[in-house]
This record gives C-alpha cells, structure tokens and sequence, in this order.
C-alpha cells in the first residue's frame, strides 16, 4: 500500500494504528515509533497523538499512553497479511522479497519485515 497522501487519511491510519496496540500502555517513544510508520513528519505524529487522545483511543499520563483499545487488538495470526514484495521496509528500510501487512479500516499498512511487523503490532 501506498499511504495517502491526505492529511486527514494520515492522522486516521495513525490513530487506528495506536487504537489496535496490543499493550495497554506504551511510553511516547513507542507509540511514536509506530506513529512514524505512517508518516516523519513531526507535526503530523503529534496530530496523530492528539487525535488518538481527543477521541478516547489513549489517555496521557506522566508520558505514557494508556490504550483504551477502542479499535481492538490487531490479532498478528488475522490482521497481519504476508505478501512477496520488491521493497523496502517501512520501519527499518531493510530490502524484501516478503512484506507483511497490517490491515486496518482504513487500509493496508506496509510493507514490514517479519521482526518490525511484530514490533509495530506490540508483538516484541
């Protein structure tokens, strides 16, 4: 998949990112390294943060991000799609010839290798 472009799409595929967290809490650091797989760009993944938080999906407190899981966990055996790709990985930039994908409601996000998928899904 390729991400949207749209703002609005970008803040909403980091919040459903952040609402299918596996943990109950991430510190920001985690919850933006995820954030980052959607997009860099620092005003954005605070948007996102913001969003996730006006919308009852986290609640801040002393820098950790308490998950309130309205979106449900993204279950890797169900959520998770594996796919042969000619790319790199989102996360880490490391070179595929297998991707796996996150399927959100708003779409695909991928591709990742096999340990950053785990780690963006809050498997590791």
């Amino acid at each position: 998949m390729s991400l949207p472009t749209d703002r609005d799409a970008r803040v909403e595929l980091g919040v459903e990112l952040l609402a299918g967290a596996d943990e109950d809490a991430l510190d920001v650091a985690e919850a933006v390294d995820r954030v980052e797989t959607v997009t860099t760009d620092p005003r954005l993944v605070r948007e996102v943060l913001d969003a996730a938080a006006r919308r009852g999906v986290v609640e801040r407190e002393d820098g950790v991000l308490r998950v309130r899981r309205r979106g449900g966990t993204v279950r890797f055996e169900s959520d998770v799609v594996e796919r042969p790709v000619d790319a790199d990985c989102r996360r880490c930039g490391t070179t595929l010839s297998t991707g796996y994908f996150v399927r959100l409601p708003t779409g695909d996000l991928g591709p990742f290798g096999s340990t950053c998928v785990r780690r963006v899904v809050g498997r590791d």
